[in-house]
């Protein structure tokens, strides 16, 4: 199995933008079949360091990683994830 993590640090951490990100990165899950699973959670950590979103997706291999990265509903949210966030980072390992 595969796990990538993203942290996404928004332009404006509100309620509004951080629920959109959620419902956008989720939407993913109905639209990309090699997806095993999703969770995306809100930070709360109060740190200078600290980003406001994570998101954690499973996959059976690197390949699927790789078809999810260039599937068009990954990069249809990817579009709008620019609109709002100034920086992500990203964590694949595999487990």
């Amino acid at each position: 199995m595969v796990r990538h993590i993203v942290f996404f640090k928004l332009k404006d951490n509100n309620e509004n933008v951080r629920q959109e990100v959620k419902k956008q990165l989720l939407w993913l899950k109905e639209s990309i079949n090699i997806l095993q699973n999703i969770e995306v959670g809100f930070n709360f950590s109060k740190e200078d360091r600290a980003y406001d979103i994570v998101l954690i997706t499973d996959f059976n291999s690197k390949e699927d990683l790789t078809t999810y990265a260039t599937h068009k509903a990954h990069l249809k949210v990817i579009k709008y994830i620019k609109t709002v966030a100034i920086d992500t980072k990203v964590v694949d390992y595999e487990y």
